[in-house]
């Protein structure tokens, strides 16, 4: 089967580097002094290659072939964990991150250059990175220490990957009218009760462990978004030292297919159906 050939704009990008970005500038501060234009120039033109050689074959086998769900599982095209693999193994997703955390700690508009990159080449494959990413800034910018500690080392390195468990059938785009609901435990925690839809990489097999990020209600919060608060939700328990525990009470129930980006799972979410879905330590922004 013929592939398009893949050009990434490395040229335009090194403008808009340069002349927006001031990304010279960057590099005279402490923090970005190896971003050098020649290092970026360098940077962009391997992860050129990475998305010509792994992601554009997979383009066209994603679209057809399209992510799938039997017996409760959800698997993607032939060619795609070998992707992903290709991704962790090259620390793609390390550019930009925190090097506390194993991450290069390049400046992010380098970041962006590439992931604008990896969505030209496949959409779909692009979003389980731009998700991961999100939830990266999110922990990283509002987390407990010992949220922090357990799961961003693995979200950078793409060993785990993240979500944004927003939306519900109800409610659409109206976030404020959400109804999952986050209950007291006996222990101090909380679980989460509740359904969301058109949750993107919401299941997989390519990662170890998916890490959710769920709006969810405490019992008595206004109502409208004054009353929501962010709870981290792992597909797989965690322990202390980041080893991996029993599957948590969170399903997918079915997969909903988006024209382009068939090989992206848009999931609906099930979280609690046996009152069992627990909320990692600590793992509650208001």
């Amino acid at each position: 089967m013929s592939v398009t050939p893949y050009f990434p704009p490395i040229a335009d990008q090194m403008l808009a580097l340069t002349s927006v970005a001031r990304l010279a500038e960057l590099a005279d501060l402490p923090a970005f002094d190896a971003a050098t234009l020649d290092l970026a120039r360098a940077i962009l033109d391997q992860s050129g290659a990475f998305c010509a050689e792994q992601l554009v074959p997979l383009n066209r086998v994603g679209d057809r072939v399209g992510a799938r769900m039997q017996d409760g599982r959800v698997t993607l095209p032939s060619g795609f964990r070998e992707a992903h693999r290709a991704w962790i193994d090259g620390g793609w997703g390390t550019l930009a991150a925190d090097p506390e955390y194993g991450g290069q700690g390049f400046p992010f508009v380098l970041s962006v250059a590439l992931l604008e990159q990896v969505a030209s080449a496949d959409m779909a494959f692009s979003l389980v990175s731009m998700l991961t990413s999100g939830a990266i800034e999110a922990i990283r910018t509002h987390g407990a220490y010992d949220l922090k500690r357990t799961f961003l080392p693995r979200l950078v390195s793409g060993e785990w990957t993240g979500t944004m468990s927003l939306t519900e059938p109800q409610a659409g785009s109206d976030v404020g009218a959400i109804r999952t609901r986050a209950l007291h435990k006996a222990d101090g925690s909380y679980s989460i009760l509740g359904t969301k839809i058109f949750i993107s990489w919401g299941d997989h097999e390519l990662a170890d462990n998916i890490t959710h990020l769920v709006l969810a209600r405490l019992p008595g919060a206004p109502e409208g978004t004054k009353g929501i608060s962010l709870f981290l939700v792992p597909k797989n328990l965690v322990g202390a030292d980041g080893s991996i525990g029993r599957r948590n009470d969170v399903v997918c129930l079915g997969l909903e297919h988006k024209l382009g980006i068939r090989a992206s799972p848009t999931c609906t979410m099930e979280f609690g159906a046996n009152g069992d879905c627990i909320v990692s330590a600590d793992g509650r922004r208001r």
